[in-house]
């Protein structure tokens, strides 16, 4: 299998969000080709450093080794009917193979959540299960994930010859439906499927992403594959211990009129512990899915809203049937 075939960009000269060098504009358009091209790619100079990757895994791994009653204190409603929460916070193993937890913009408070009605508007009180250090160290790190997402896609909208204001209408901090999740194979006894296409056994099941990016931090176990488009092959993404890992969604295939396409990816099955980061960089709720969003200076207010794009695209994933 192909090691180039998903490919490595420096991303350090677009962190300064002005887009105004070479250097920034080269980047970017090699960011587009990957979009075009390959649906993923993989970014160096990030600016995320190494510790603030390590102790968010650290926090993460911790509450997975909480006793499953107290886990079970931040599931949604349909696994514990104490809690209104119907979209965020902790699914148990049975529901696919492994254990997550969801998490929301952590800026979102309680009186905040029920004054705006939105189901996916949630507050999350992690202070059941977590110190005031783990939660300051998630919340920094949705903090510089989040912005590292408009980055990127303030790119997309310079290489438009857009203006990169419109990045706050798509992205409201706290209107947005952007996702922290963690996933956590412990000891995953059997595949969750077995691939039609070539009999592998998966972890994680076929599938494309919902948002406009996934950007994905995976152990040394590794196990993600990418779909070539075009030969229908599968492809390891391989660790690299600087990167993240980026993909593109439903959403900016929407935007993009198909430009750019949400590829097909998968997790191999594994027995070993593992544990993968990814955050779904998503617009706010009220969003218009303007399918020319990149290529009309006016946008179509009777365009489909992002919230109504979402509940079709999750209806595919096991954790979101209510």
């Amino acid at each position: 299998m192909s090691k180039n075939f998903i490919p490595t960009i420096n991303i350090s000269s677009l962190l300064d969000c002005n887009f105004k060098s070479k250097n920034s504009l080269k980047t970017i358009k090699k960011i587009e080709i990957a979009c075009e091209k390959v649906g993923f790619f993989q970014i160096t100079g990030h600016g995320i450093s190494k510790n603030n990757i390590e102790n968010t895994c650290f926090v993460g791994k911790k509450f997975f080794t909480l006793p499953k009653k107290n886990k079970i204190k931040l599931s949604p409603n349909k696994w514990n009917v104490k809690n209104k929460n119907k979209y965020r916070g902790y699914f148990p193993n049975d529901v696919n193979g492994k254990e997550g937890l969801d998490i929301g913009d952590l800026k979102v408070s309680r009186k905040y959540a029920l004054k705006i009605k939105n189901k996916y508007i949630e507050h999350l009180d992690l202070k059941k299960n977590l110190d005031k250090k783990s939660i300051k160290i998630l919340s920094n790190y949705f903090d510089k994930i989040f912005s590292l997402g408009e980055c990127l896609f303030k790119g997309i909208v310079k290489l438009h010859k857009k203006d990169t204001k419109i990045t706050k209408e798509a992205f409201s901090r706290l209107k947005t439906l952007s996702t922290l999740r963690f996933n956590y194979y412990s000891n995953q006894s059997k595949p969750i499927e077995i691939s039609k296409q070539d009999g592998v056994a998966l972890g994680c099941e076929t599938h494309v992403d919902s948002g406009i990016f996934t950007i994905l931090y995976q152990d040394k176990k590794g196990g993600l594959q990418v779909q070539n488009r075009k030969n229908k092959k599968w492809y390891n993404v391989p660790f690299n211990k600087n990167a993240l890992i980026v993909n593109t969604g439903r959403a900016l295939e929407y935007l993009t009129k198909g430009k750019y396409k949400a590829t097909n990816h998968r997790v191999l099955w594994n027995r070993s512990e593992r544990m993968s980061i990814p955050f779904f960089f998503e617009p706010s709720y009220d969003f218009k899915m303007n399918k020319a969003f990149l290529n009309k200076t006016r946008l179509n207010n009777k365009a489909l809203n992002y919230e109504k794009f979402l509940n079709d695209s999750l209806k595919k994933f096991i954790e979101y049937q209510r």
